[in-house]
């Protein structure tokens, strides 16, 4: 692999880091405001902001965009939003560990389904054993709620959809499909919203939050994801995303103050080396395919 080559890599390997941190001081925030709104109204409060904000940075009306790339912006939209409202629905019962663990789900079967080489599988092995180890199975057995389970492995079915379609609908106009996929998102939910918290959603003690909840888990990390996606391939975009649980286990660590077992420091070692392994051994397409140029979480 040429230096050339691991410096293509090495950029967006960085923006979909920098996307992850922020994604995950984003959820610690959008928790708080569970207790006034709900995860309905936070989610819904999330995403308006979002659009908003993506709207107005890109201005996506003046690009013109196909029949075929409207539908998978439409997908792309819809994906993002079942995304968010099932994990937010689901940390309400569920602890955040198990949620994001049940939610890689997703983008572990998309790496999986791109994996052609022996090496390839070795990576996709080593991340699936420290989300094993991540798992607190004792947890489990003890009585996690089995609807917030649903509700996570939902957000993964919709995340995987989400690498798909934001890779396809962004291949001819970037950074606009993320703003269009975001106002699609911000549709789908609001009605939940609406119906959960009603006028709670103007109270004006609430917004100043919500907008940077916005900016922290939505604009700012999808903006990166979808720069991201456009320079690397499927299947080493879906392996890298297992960074998601370390991070979180490690935020629980320093916000929190969580200690981690043993046996959990093990899993985020073997989830890091899986990103990085892949990241290392990531060959160059033979050409960019349509689904490469171009953004999600949580």
């Amino acid at each position: 692999m040429s230096s050339r080559h691991q410096g293509s890599i090495l950029l967006p390997v960085g923006l979909l880091l920098i996307a992850i941190a922020s994604i995950q001081s984003g959820a610690s925030l959008a928790k708080t405001l569970f207790p006034e709104i709900g995860a309905q109204g936070a989610v819904t409060l999330r995403l308006v902001f979002a659009a908003m904000l993506l709207m107005a940075v890109f201005r996506p009306w003046r690009v013109r965009f196909t029949t075929s790339a409207l539908k998978s912006v439409a997908v792309y939209g819809l994906a993002l939003g079942g995304m968010n409202l099932s994990f937010y629905m689901a940390l309400r019962t569920v602890p955040l560990g198990v949620a994001v663990a049940l939610e890689f789900t997703g983008p572990l079967v998309v790496a999986l389904a791109g994996a052609r080489r022996p090496m390839d599988f070795l990576w996709v092995a080593l991340a699936v054993a420290g989300l094993v180890l991540l798992l607190p199975v004792g947890g489990l057995e003890n009585g996690i709620d089995p609807l917030g389970a649903a509700y996570a492995l939902g957000a993964g079915a919709c995340w995987a959809l989400y690498i798909l379609f934001g890779q396809k609908a962004g291949a001819t106009h970037g950074m606009q499909t993320s703003a269009y996929g975001a106002l699609i998102a911000a549709a789908l939910v609001m009605p939940f919203g609406i119906l959960h918290a009603g006028t709670g959603l103007l109270n004006p003690t609430i917004l100043p939050v919500a907008l940077v909840v916005a900016v922290l888990s939505t604009a700012l990390p999808y903006s990166l994801e979808m720069m991201a996606l456009t320079r690397l391939p499927t299947r080493t975009f879906g392996i890298l995303m297992s960074v998601e649980p370390a991070m979180a286990a490690l935020s629980g660590l320093v916000f929190m103050g969580e200690q981690l077992s043993g046996l959990q420091w093990l899993a985020i070692g073997a989830i890091i080396s899986a990103s990085a392994g892949t990241t290392l051994t990531a060959r160059r397409e033979a050409a960019p395919a349509p689904a490469r140029a171009q953004p999600a979480t949580d």
